[in-house]
């Protein structure tokens, strides 16, 4: 045992971790299911042919992307499979979204957001800002993280070319209307985008049917890998293209696919369809089940939050008077992974944007942890959490030393 195991006692007294470890850190990427594996391997091996080939060869690989397409359609409750563009994830997605709207209307200078969506969007607005001179309202939240419709319409303007704002937050899982919200955006004539990158799969979505014009989801947040994802495009909406080159996706995004990628999201979203109760009941119950435990177990929590309004996977507490960078590190040493909203390993002690756009004090901000279970994470993992967690809190709060009024440790 090292010296630091033992000043800590994290390895003498502590229950059996489970073999694997234990992985709550779901909403930063997820296991990549068995099924799509297995659905890649041989397209990786053996279906190579480029989807835009007249031969056989690219005709195989073409039917792959063609069954993918129909899958994430449905996932998403789109009307036709061609409105689903492939994009590489989430960022690529948001990115086309806004700038390929802007460009598409170059009169409209002016842009709609909010303080707690994602750095895809948020910094993508940020730069529209400084080096194209584009104007952007971002809206703020309450405490617990909840949008003001009142003040979404009155931000919207004439020259207002969209509006993107996201299905549920990553951070801590509030959820926004977006049927709510975008009847007003529609109403003032704009374009409405929606980052339902931590959303989809979890909850319904039925874009047919909503007044939703362009949509993004990313693979690896629901079981498929990283660097493959999907934007919805209703049909009639215009979109310029940000990559150059041939002619797939309809135009919308040059570049010979990546036909293994698009087949797993395909799978995936087959899965998630599939699995949307589970993760709604099951998997709900295991989150409220470790939240319980925590809130119980730990003096001096807080949930952040909107309680019932959230993902069905997502916990996000403060631990009072430490900072989440010292948790993280001692739960990585217990086998645990989880997230914190925090930047404290620049030395900045720089808070959650999301967190801090919520008004919570410092002394909640640098101590924030996201939980986020998936639906291979099992009772066993919440049960450990819950019994290794309270003392790793109790000893870091005996050894840090925390000025409340400066907000430093």
């Amino acid at each position: 045992m090292s010296t630091e195991d033992k000043k800590f006692n994290l390895t003498e007294g502590f229950p059996q971790r489970p073999a694997k470890g234990v992985y709550f850190d779901n909403n930063a990427t997820t296991q990549v299911a068995p099924e799509v594996v297995e659905k890649m391997i041989p397209l990786l091996r053996d279906v190579f042919g480029n989807p835009s080939s007249m031969h056989s060869f690219g005709a195989a690989a073409g039917e792959e992307v063609a069954a993918a397409r129909d899958k994430v359609a449905s996932l998403l409750g789109a009307g036709a499979a061609g409105e689903i563009v492939f994009t590489s994830g989430g960022s690529e997605g948001d990115n086309l979204a806004i700038v390929g709207t802007l460009h598409a209307y170059p009169d409209k200078r002016h842009l709609v957001t909010t303080e707690v969506e994602h750095p895809a969007v948020l910094g993508l607005c940020r730069d529209l800002e400084k080096r194209h001179g584009y104007e952007v309202t971002y809206l703020g939240v309450d405490g617990q993280g909840r949008l003001d419709l009142d003040e979404l319409r009155a931000a919207i303007r004439d020259d207002t070319a969209i509006v993107s704002i996201m299905m549920a937050n990553n951070e801590t899982g509030v959820l926004f209307d977006s049927n709510a919200i975008g009847q007003i955006v529609k109403e003032r004539g704009a374009v409405f985008h929606v980052d339902a990158v931590q959303a989809a799969g979890k909850l319904p979505v039925d874009v047919k049917n909503s007044p939703i014009d362009l949509l993004s989801i990313s693979g690896h947040k629901l079981h498929a890998p990283k660097g493959i994802g999907a934007l919805y495009v209703r049909r009639g909406t215009k979109l310029r293209p940000l990559i150059q080159g041939g002619h797939q996706e309809r135009g919308r995004r040059a570049g010979t696919e990546n036909v293994p990628g698009i087949a797993g999201l395909g799978v995936a979203c087959e899965l998630a369809e599939a699995g949307r109760e589970h993760e709604n009941t099951v998997v709900r119950a295991l989150r409220d089940r470790l939240e319980t435990g925590l809130l119980e177990a730990i003096p001096d929590v807080h949930l952040n939050g909107d309680r019932e309004q959230r993902l069905p996977n997502t916990c996000n507490l403060s631990f009072q008077y430490i900072e989440g960078e010292g948790i993280l590190l001692l739960l990585d040493r217990v086998g645990v992974a989880a997230s914190s909203g925090s930047a404290c390993t620049s030395g900045s002690l720089e808070p959650s944007h999301v967190l801090r756009a919520m008004g919570l004090p410092f002394t909640l901000t640098h101590g924030s942890i996201r939980f986020s279970l998936s639906r291979y994470n099992t009772q066993e993992e919440v049960d450990y959490v819950v019994k290794v967690l309270p003392p790793i809190i109790e000893r870091l709060r005996m050894i840090t030393p925390f000025n409340a009024e400066r907000a430093t440790f």
